[in-house]
């Protein structure tokens, strides 16, 4: 959620910064050496991203800057926090508007639905991310009542009405800047991570808290009408689901993608509760393994993790697996689609072909 820089922005006088000028580089493909350095296989190696530059974003302090929906978000914000200074804005896009400010001396973030002209929550689009936001929103308030084990930023206020909520913003960078990212974190963040979803997977909230956002059958359906899974897919992943009828569920994050871990030093934060509820065991593993593409040493973890708990968890995985990849497949095999989207693209196909025969070998163990 929190893209750019997630430390609180520095207050007092700037410095002036001697810098050196640009050395001059030789174009790719001009120099073999800088080709054949390019070309090959880069391994796992420690993330360190670039910082969003701030300065095409607008002046808070000056209105005149300010777009319509910023204007409307502040307002809101400041309805229900009337001591919250905004500091920053940290994104503006169709569905969300994320500032960052102070509430009193807390630093915080709100996070607010994008105001648009009457009649967005007519579109099927905008009904979606409202219910999603009120859906936070509502998880915020149990977990003020009933602290899961997880880190996670604490609740300053919120307004499911106008879909507003503000929590406390927490110190540290987020473990990837990309959904699917080239770089994926260290062996002992991506541990650190694993051993907090995997705590989080164990805690028990109170019955009635939350609901279960994922219709297996019905998602199993879907991906089959648009010609993702064949009728195999779908009668071997139908079979695993007969088997675990009677399988507890499990409370997943639902979204437990690098982009949603703060690497802050008391460990990893998980935000954006927007999916959170009961899905078949093994949802969070599988959106990590389907990520951590770049990882063979994690996803190895994770697949032992999975299955070291008996068959039952094992096949839950594997559906939660192929649902996630189908989702990514959907998601990004769109026509028009760049060279690194289309290597994106038949990554996802790689793997999805993995799982598939992963499924089809646990059927054959039924």
């Amino acid at each position: 959620m929190y893209s750019p820089s997630i430390s609180p922005a520095p207050v007092g006088p700037t410095t002036t910064r001697v810098t050196q000028p640009p050395r001059h580089r030789p174009a790719l493909g001009s120099d073999p050496r800088t080709r054949d350095r390019a070309l090959a296989p880069v391994g796992p190696r420690r993330m360190v991203a670039p910082r969003p530059a701030a300065g095409g974003a607008p002046r808070l302090d000056n209105p005149a800057e300010q777009s319509p929906a910023l204007r409307a978000a502040l307002a809101g914000i400041t309805r229900i926090c009337p001591a919250f200074v905004p500091r920053q804005l940290l994104r503006e896009d169709e569905q969300h508007v994320l500032v960052v400010g102070t509430a009193g001396r807390t630093p915080v973030v709100a996070k607010c639905l994008t105001p648009t002209p009457a009649g967005r929550e007519a579109t099927r689009s905008g009904r979606e991310a409202a219910e999603l936001l009120r859906h936070e929103v509502a998880a915020y308030r149990t977990f003020v009542r009933h602290r899961p084990p997880a880190r996670l930023p604490k609740l300053v206020a919120a307004d499911s009405d106008r879909c507003v909520l503000l929590m406390e913003r927490v110190p540290g960078r987020p473990a990837a800047y990309e959904r699917h990212p080239c770089n994926t974190p260290s062996p002992g963040e991506v541990r650190a991570i694993l051993g907090a979803v995997r705590s989080l997977n164990l805690w028990r909230p109170p019955a009635g808290s939350f609901q279960a956002p994922l219709d297996y059958p019905r998602e199993i359906a879907r991906y089959h009408a648009l010609g993702l899974l064949t009728d195999r897919d779908a009668g071997d992943l139908q079979h695993l689901l007969h088997g675990l009828a009677h399988t507890a569920p499990q409370f997943c994050h639902g979204d437990a993608l690098l982009t949603n871990v703060l690497l802050a030093p008391s460990g990893p934060v998980l935000v954006d509760w927007e999916q959170a509820g009961w899905y078949l065991p093994g949802y969070d593993l599988a959106v990590l393994w389907t990520v951590l593409s770049g990882d063979t040493a994690a996803r190895r973890q994770i697949s032992q993790v999975a299955q070291s708990s008996g068959t039952l968890p094992r096949d839950a995985f594997l559906v939660n697996l192929i649902l996630v990849l189908m989702r990514e497949l959907r998601m990004h095999d769109v026509p028009g689609a760049g060279e690194e989207q289309r290597i994106l693209i038949r990554r996802l196909h790689e793997d999805a072909a993995l799982a598939r025969r992963a499924v089809r070998a646990a059927v054959g163990t039924r």
